[in-house]
């Protein structure tokens, strides 16, 4: 079951390096050598049957992993709902999903449109979750969706990669401390997201999160191929509950903030 899990995560990995080449250099960075700890994966999707959250997760319930936290997210119109194996070792995974209703009839026409391209049995698939897009969208329809929802932009734009994986601080070796990290990454020329600051959290909420902002990849539009964000690293250091338990949840407003690793300038 761990090796079927392992070799899931090296292809979602993959996937994500194709679009994001900037995270060896976070590894050069932090790891100097050494293996770094995947804290988490993340994945947006849309709230719609044939995609929705229980989708992404049914494959990885198929491994063994368990819901575990929600999240709501108003301003940003998002659900979202995190996954964890009994292997601590194993990364954990949380996923998002657009409110579409609350979404303007414009931005709604578009999302369905998209969505009923795809073939209904694609999440079946063995590689659905580092698959990509299954439909053609132009870039004036990526532009309105930008308007009103950069999450929304984003997974019409990327479809189904994981949208950022994670350093977990509490496993590097000599760096214990997030604006430690976060000079190391800032000096190796990166810049870090700042909405809400550059650390999101603190060790009160029991997690301490900061992030690049992403790379920066064309996209094969059905009209034009144009450069937009694509993913981002993210790090965070846990701290342990009162039982002694390290925190493996996550901060609903500290994440609302990660959310914005992908914006655009």
């Amino acid at each position: 079951m761990t090796l079927a899990v392992t070799e899931l995560f090296e292809n979602i990995w993959k996937n994500y390096l194709s679009v994001t080449p900037s995270a060896i250099r976070v590894h050069e960075l932090l790891g100097a050598g050494e293996e770094l700890i995947n804290d988490h994966v993340a994945y947006r999707t849309f709230n719609l049957e044939k995609v929705g959250i229980d989708k992404l997760a049914a494959p990885l319930l198929a491994l063994g992993y368990q819901a575990k936290g929600e999240y709501h997210f108003e301003a940003k119109k998002l659900y979202a709902r995190h996954y964890e194996h009994a292997d601590p070792t194993l990364p954990k995974v949380f996923i998002s999903e657009l409110l579409v209703e609350k979404m303007s009839s414009d931005v709604q026409a578009i999302i369905h449109k998209i969505v009923e391209q795809m073939d209904a049995q694609a999440t079946q698939a063995e590689n659905f979750l580092y698959s990509g897009t299954h439909w053609q969208i132009s870039y004036d329809e990526y532009l309105t969706l930008l308007k009103e929802s950069e999450y929304a932009a984003w997974l019409a734009a990327w479809g189904y990669r994981a949208n950022h994986f994670t350093v977990s601080i509490n496993h590097l070796e000599g760096i214990d401390c997030i604006n430690q990290v976060n000079d190391i990454v800032r000096d190796g020329g990166f810049r870090l997201n700042s909405s809400g600051g550059e650390v999101k959290g603190s060790p009160d909420v029991k997690l301490e999160q900061s992030s690049t902002m992403a790379d920066v990849h064309p996209v094969v539009f059905s009209d034009r191929t144009a450069e937009i964000p694509s993913c981002f690293y993210e790090f965070a250091k846990r701290y342990p509950m009162d039982c002694g338990n390290i925190y493996t949840g996550f901060v609903a407003a500290s994440a609302d903030k990660i959310f914005e690793s992908t914006n655009q300038d």
